[in-house]
């Protein structure tokens, strides 16, 4: 596994390495001692898996607010996806900015999010299917978001939106310190 940092302070893109012979592959997609050595999270009491059947259909931007925040472990088991993450942390440096990465099935890479960060992608063919693991159980009264066009962030979105939860759609701008 290779460890980038990203732009957004703790979010993290990760390279799997898949090793294959002619039977197929085998790849870690997780290893508690790499994570600890970069300072990640290694509790996941919740895995999700989310499949969205329509190119250009966008799901978020989504995070779960204190006292029981989430970091996420974002990979794409099928399809392509433009994976999006957002720094909604009021007192960081990077609050507001985003990055942006292509998953894929072909590509095996994974995506960490930390605490204090939204996330949401746009499928980029028909079929994704996203796996996440979550550092906290879901609790409704938790969930957070914002307008996944807000023009305070500037999310370039590769494609026209095409499918799209009433929910997500009516989500608020995000609100700015001070």
């Amino acid at each position: 596994m290779t460890f980038t940092p990203c732009a957004i302070d703790g979010a993290w893109k990760i390279e799997m390495e898949p090793r294959g012979d002619d039977r197929g592959w085998f790849m870690r997609t997780f290893c508690e001692e790499a994570f600890l050595r970069h300072g990640l999270n290694v509790h996941w009491p919740q895995a999700n898996t989310t499949r969205t059947r329509v190119r250009g259909a966008i799901r978020g931007m989504h995070w779960q607010a204190e006292p029981q925040p989430e970091a996420k472990l974002i990979r794409c088991s099928r399809g392509t996806a433009w994976d999006v993450v957002v720094d909604v942390r009021p007192g960081s440096s990077t609050f507001g900015q985003w990055v942006a990465f292509e998953l894929s099935e072909e590509h095996p890479t994974e995506i960490y999010v930390p605490v204090g960060c939204a996330h949401g992608f746009q499928c980029l063919t028909d079929d994704v299917e996203l796996n996440y693991l979550m550092s906290a159980p879901y609790v409704p009264g938790l969930a957070r978001g914002l307008r996944w066009d807000d023009p305070t962030v500037g999310i370039r979105w590769p494609l026209p939106p095409t499918v799209m939860s009433d929910r997500d759609r009516s989500l608020p701008p995000l609100s700015r310190p001070g």
